[in-house]
């Protein structure tokens, strides 16, 4: 094998988040392991990607209490309990035993159900219902898929929808890097529709026109529009009403519609901006339109869970024609079955304890601090860019990240240039040598021509957010006056 042999698609993926700031800031983080003074920071911090845990978001205890119960079924043995039970809560060791004997087996080491444990898909129904209202139906489990994070999720829709080199699917611009890598992937075009930053990155149904006509005028049969709600890279979180105009434009257009909604619990300010699921929007709109294609997607990797590396995620179909349903089914069975672990997860996130629960209280303690220390983060870094020279940045309504929009010097454009990157790319890099934060350029998301961002995590520990703030200030103000205009 060489280059020049292999699927050409592959080349032409491109996925930023895991790019070039990435490799370098790995090499760094080995370069310190090697010689602590190697460098002018003591370590790599890493707000290039939403993983909460890296940076040390500590796991909720009742969800590992039952992880670990599951993995090691022995504690469960009659001669272990009394043992177990001085060290596990009682609603714990209920959940674990109930999972471990819907599974079917008697470790979570076997094959499960192709779209995963039906009690799971059950749960997630009731969740879905509980999380939209009981004005309508609960949900099929046979119209849910559990996923291996909610990346898989979306890869095998888009996988369905491109049925030609000529399919298009429309994306937002700023986007998540998995849409345009997959299209590129399996052949796919990316039809773009730009946010607009200065409504809050609000979506336009003027602009979803005029980009649709634009992409069917040149030949492309555009089938589905992707929206990510509350936003990533850019934080927005739609009203009711945008998500009605929304759906009226998918519609009358006969497009499918794609909602990523990970970070639906990632909402801070919900008397303002509250999240509301497309499918609740859709079914209280009514019978017209019944026959309007719907993918909701749902992970155990953002929230306030933050169980990235257990990948557990859910698809929701809904409006989806039976032979469909039949077809992502038969590829689903080719994986046989979504990572096990993340099935838990997914169970544990839709079904945490309740009031009168031993671990509820544990629980609501847990998951409030982590929420409340991300609201409270999140206004902090986005105020520190409010107050940098040359930099605005929307305040996050929700998810995990700022999208600050960077107005460089002209003469840090031409050494960008001189150095064969683009700005964005080349303040990202020297913020990494000088400072070991790596963000993610703007350019790797897809921006407004002109214009210049980049994207960060508001992840780092609060603790060390004051330090985390101070570093990114005096990288700003060192860079403006080295390259200020004459």
């Amino acid at each position: 094998m060489h280059l020049s042999s292999l699927n050409p698609r592959i080349e032409k993926v491109q996925y930023a988040v895991r790019g070039e700031l990435a490799v370098r800031s790995e090499a760094i983080a080995e370069d310190i392991k090697k010689d602590a003074n190697s460098h002018p920071f003591s370590a790599v911090v890493a707000c290039n990607i939403g993983n909460p845990q890296q940076l040390n978001q500590k796991p909720i205890t009742f969800f590992r209490q039952v992880a670990a119960l599951t993995e090691y079924p022995d504690l469960l043995a009659p001669e272990n309990r009394p043992t177990t039970s001085k060290l596990f809560p009682e609603d714990a060791i209920t959940r674990a035993e109930t999972l471990l004997r819907d599974m079917g087996a008697p470790s979570i080491g076997a094959y499960t159900h192709s779209q995963g444990i039906l009690s799971i898909r059950r749960t997630v129904a009731d969740f879905i219902r509980r999380r939209d209202g009981d004005a309508f139906p609960t949900p099929d489990p046979n119209n849910i898929f559990l996923t291996t994070g909610a990346s898989s999720g979306v890869q095998t829709v888009l996988g369905f929808l491109i049925g030609h080199p000529d399919v298009g699917v429309m994306i937002p611009i700023p986007q998540y890097p998995l849409y345009s890598a997959t299209l590129s992937l399996y052949g796919g075009k990316g039809v773009p529709y730009f946010l607009n930053e200065k409504e809050d990155w609000g979506m336009s149904v003027v602009e979803l026109t005029e980009s649709i006509a634009a992409a069917r005028a040149k030949g492309t049969d555009v089938r589905a529009l992707v929206v990510i709600n509350p936003g990533n890279p850019t934080g927005q979180c739609l009203s009711r009403e945008n998500m009605q105009e929304i759906i009226r434009f998918c519609h009358d257009e006969r497009l499918v519609l794609l909602a990523d909604e990970v970070y639906q619990v990632n909402v801070y300010d919900p008397d303002q901006k509250p999240f509301h699921s497309f499918r609740k929007i859709l079914l209280e709109m009514g019978e017209e339109f019944s026959d309007l294609e719907l993918f909701s997607f749902h992970s155990t990797s953002k929230g306030v869970v933050g169980e990235c590396g257990r990948r557990g995620g859910y698809l929701e179909c809904t409006h989806i024609d039976s032979q469909v349903m039949a077809q992502l089914y038969k590829i689903s069975s080719v994986s046989l079955c979504p990572n096990v672990p993340g099935q838990l997860m997914v169970d544990l996130m839709t079904n945490p304890p309740r009031p009168g629960d031993v671990s509820y209280p544990q629980y609501e303690k847990e998951t409030k601090g982590i929420f409340d220390s991300l609201k409270r983060r999140s206004t902090m870094l986005s105020d520190a860019f409010n107050n940098m020279e040359g930099v605005t940045c929307n305040p996050a309504e929700g998810a995990m990240y700022v999208f600050p929009r960077i107005c460089f010097p002209k003469k840090a454009i031409k050494a960008a240039e001189e150095a064969g990157k683009l700005p964005d790319e080349f303040y990202a890099l020297a913020m990494l040598d000088a400072t070991g934060v790596c963000v993610i350029p703007g350019s790797g998301f897809g921006q407004e021509k002109g214009t210049w961002h980049v994207r960060s995590t508001f992840l780092p520990r609060e603790e060390l957010f004051d330090d985390f703030i101070d570093g990114l200030r005096n990288f700003h103000q060192e860079f403006m006056a080295k390259y200020k205009d004459e």
